[in-house]
């Protein structure tokens, strides 16, 4: 028997930043994959990893039969979006709920899908931002080299637009054998030729990058709920 959300449990599916940096008061966290969607990074970013006057770039989902129809530089041979699904403490349900309604801006709204462990166990119904075609901060397909370039100097609020690339890149890598996507590691790599070559960059992927799950202890403290 499959495990739904409901008032009394709450399961939030996250494919990009909370893949490391997690919802507030969860109390398990399953790696993962759902099915039917493409990832990519179509969504502008003006409130985490861009400004309004120069928007970044973050990963959204595609209804994969929509993106069928597109021109996409890149190609997806697989049918799974890996990612980590959160279970929220029951006492935390509602606090959660609404914080995150509150928060999740810029475009993204609610949806819900099943969700698979990588364990193998039964789904579970999780809830999931997406930023849709029909929000005016989605981008659409673009030339890979272009948004690498676009990532590489874009940076907002929550930091550089390219560590959020390159901490998804690493998350990602740590979920599972076959949980790596190849539009990141695409864009990941760009983005590190693009630096190799910038003889005045100001900011380096030579400094760490701190890839350990950062758990927060209340809605507060939470950065972005970036996807």
């Amino acid at each position: 028997m499959s495990v739904h959300t409901s008032d009394s449990e709450f399961w939030l599916f996250g494919y990009g930043s909370l893949i490391w940096k997690p919802p507030p008061h969860f109390d398990r966290r399953i790696p993962g994959y759902v099915t039917g969607y493409v990832r990519r990074f179509w969504q502008s970013s003006q409130d985490h990893r861009g400004t309004p006057e120069a928007p970044g770039r973050v990963v959204t989902l595609i209804e994969r039969s929509f993106w069928e129809t597109l021109d996409d530089h890149h190609t997806s041979e697989s049918d799974k979006v890996w990612g980590t699904a959160y279970r929220i403490q029951a006492d935390k349900v509602a606090e959660v709920r609404e914080y995150l309604d509150i928060r999740e801006i810029n475009g993204y709204t609610i949806h819900y899908t099943p969700f698979f462990p990588s364990d193998g166990s039964d789904h579970i119904s999780t809830l999931v931002y997406i930023g849709t075609p029909d929000n005016d901060q989605f981008m659409g397909p673009q030339d890979p080299q272009k948004l690498a370039e676009h990532i590489y100097r874009s940076v907002g609020p929550s930091g550089p637009n390219m560590d959020y690339l390159l901490s998804l890149e690493v998350a990602l890598g740590g979920l599972s054998s076959e949980s790596g996507d190849e539009h990141i590691k695409d864009l990941a790599n760009r983005v590190r030729m693009i630096e190799r070559a910038d003889s005045d960059k100001s900011h380096t992927t030579d400094q760490a990058i701190d890839h350990k799950l950062k758990r927060i202890g209340s809605t507060d403290e939470q950065e972005e709920t970036e996807k």
